[in-house]
C-alpha cells in the first residue's frame, strides 16, 4: 500500500458523529474506535493476541519512552515497533513531547492536584528533567541514566521513521493549564513551526506509507484554539489529533472539543482526527458526538492494575473498586452477563480482591481484558448506532447505565 487514506462511511443527523476506516499500511481500522496504550511495546499484562482477540486493530507506542530504551536502533534492526512487539496491525506513536514537557510543566495530576512541579520551561534537573526549551529543540535529562539528549522536531521524525509505526504524530509542545496566555500562544506558533520541520523530514526521508498527524493546542483559549485548528488544517498533515490541556474540568474540556472540532468541519478536506489523552466512558460517548475518530487512553489498563473493574453505573463513573474490602469473599462476577474472558469464564470479584491484595499479577490480566473488552463493545456499539442513525438513543442508554452488547 503507497498512501494511507481515510474515507467517512456515515455522518450522523443530530451530531457531529461520523463512521469510518483508516486504511493504512498494516491495515484497516473502523472508526470511532479506541486505542489501548502499548507504552513501552506491550500493552501491560497482555500479548498481542489478547489485544487482537478482543477486537482492537491498533495499539499506541510511546516514541520518548522507545526512543530511552532500548533505542529505534534496536527496533529498527528489528524491522520496527511491529516486528518487535508481535503486533501485526497498526500502530500510532506519539510525538515524545507529552511525556518531554510534563518533565518540565508537570502532569495532569500534577496540575489538577495543585503540585507545583516547575514553571513553564524553567530548568528541573532532578527525576528527568528539561534544561531548555529553544527554538530548535529541547535539550533535558533522561530519567532512565541522567544522560542528556536534545529532541527535535526531527529528531522525533527519524524515531517514529525507525519504529515504522503507520501514524506518527509532529512534535509539539503539550503546555498545561497554569501557564498564561501569552505564554501558550507563543507556544502553539512554534509548535506551527515545528510541524512544518516535522512534514518536510518526512517528505524527504520517511517512510512514504506512514501517516502523519498535525496537533493542535491552544490550551482553553478559544481564539487560540480555532486559529490551531484551522493552521493544522491548512497544513499537509494527513490526519489531526487536538492535545495540550483540555482544562480544569470536564465541562470545560467539552467545551475546547467542541471548539476544535466545530473549526475542523469548517475545513475543506477531510482529515481523521484524534483525541490524546482522553477515554473515561463518559468522555468517549461525548467525544464520538464531537466527531472524534480515535481515541487513546492509559485509564482500562491502570485502573485495572489497581484493582478497579468498569461496570455499567455512572454514578460510580463506570468503576468498582475490588480491591476494597467489602469484596472479600464476594461470589459475585465483575460485571453479570459481560462476555469478556474474565467474567466469561466465572472469574468472581471476591478473587479479584484477593489477588489484588497478595500483589497477583493475574488479577491484574483479567480486569485488563475486562476493561479492554468492555470499551472494545461499547466503540462496536456506538459505530453501529452511528450507522444506525440511532446514536442520541444509544448514547442516553449509555449514559443512563446500559451494557454493551456482545
Amino acid at each position: 500500500m503507497s498512501e494511507p487514506i481515510f474515507e467517512i462511511r456515515t455522518r450522523a443527523s443530530d451530531s457531529q458523529a461520523r463512521t469510518g476506516t483508516l486504511k493504512l499500511a498494516n491495515g484497516e481500522v473502523q472508526t470511532p474506535a479506541f486505542v489501548p496504550l502499548a507504552t513501552r511495546g506491550s500493552v501491560k499484562t497482555l500479548e498481542p493476541r489478547d489485544v487482537e482477540a478482543l477486537g482492537y486493530e491498533m495499539v499506541l507506542g510511546n516514541t520518548f519512552h522507545l526512543y530511552l530504551t532500548p533505542g529505534q536502533q534496536q527496533i529498527r534492526e528489528y524491522g520496527g515497533l511491529g516486528e518487535f512487539m508481535r503486533w501485526k496491525r497498526p500502530i500510532i506513536t506519539d510525538s515524545g513531547g507529552f511525556q518531554l514537557f510534563s518533565m518540565g510543566h508537570g502532569s495532569v495530576a500534577d496540575e489538577i492536584k495543585g503540585r507545583n512541579r516547575s514553571g513553564a520551561g524553567a530548568g528541573n534537573t532532578t527525576n528527568g528533567a528539561i534544561l531548555s526549551i529553544s527554538e530548535e529543540g529541547v535539550r533535558f535529562r533522561s530519567y532512565v541514566d541522567g544522560a542528556e539528549h536534545f529532541m527535535a522536531p526531527e529528531t522525533s521524525m527519524e524515531v517514529q521513521a525507525a519504529l515504522r509505526s503507520d501514524i506518527a504524530l509532529a512534535f509539539d509542545e503539550c503546555t498545561p493549564f497554569h501557564v498564561t496566555r501569552d505564554y501558550t500562544a507563543h507556544s502553539t506558533e512554534r509548535t506551527h513551526r515545528w510541524l512544518e520541520r516535522c512534514l518536510t523530514w518526512h517528505e524527504q526521508n520517511g517512510p512514504s506509507d506512514q501517516m502523519i498527524y498535525g496537533i493542535v493546542q491552544g490550551g482553553v483559549e478559544q481564539d487560540l484554539r480555532v486559529a490551531s485548528a484551522e493552521t493544522i488544517a491548512a497544513s499537509r498533515c494527513g490526519g489531526i489529533a487536538i492535545g495540550g490541556s483540555l482544562g480544569r474540568d470536564k465541562a470545560q474540556m467539552n467545551a475546547v472539543v467542541g471548539w476544535t472540532t466545530r473549526a475542523l468541519d469548517r475545513s475543506a478536506v477531510e482529515r481523521p482526527r484524534h483525541l490524546l489523552g482522553v477515554g473515561d466512558i463518559d468522555d468517549l460517548l461525548i467525544g464520538v458526538g464531537q466527531g472524534i475518530d480515535t481515541f487513546d487512553c492509559a485509564m482500562p489498563t491502570r485502573l485495572a492494575r489497581h484493582g478497579v473493574a468498569i461496570v455499567p453505573d455512572p454514578e460510580s463513573r463506570w468503576r468498582v473498586d475490588l480491591a476494597k474490602g467489602r469484596w472479600r469473599g464476594s461470589q459475585e462476577p465483575i460485571m453479570e452477563g459481560c462476555p469478556c474472558p474474565a467474567c466469561s469464564t466465572g472469574f468472581t470479584r471476591g478473587y479479584i480482591h484477593y489477588a489484588a491484595k497478595a500483589g497477583e499479577t493475574t488479577g491484574s490480566r483479567l480486569l485488563t481484558l475486562h476493561n479492554l473488552s468492555y470499551i472494545q463493545r461499547l466503540m462496536a456499539d456506538l459505530r453501529d448506532a452511528i450507522d444506525a442513525g440511532t446514536l442520541t438513543q444509544t448514547t442516553a442508554a449509555f449514559s443512563a447505565g446500559a451494557s454493551p452488547s456482545s
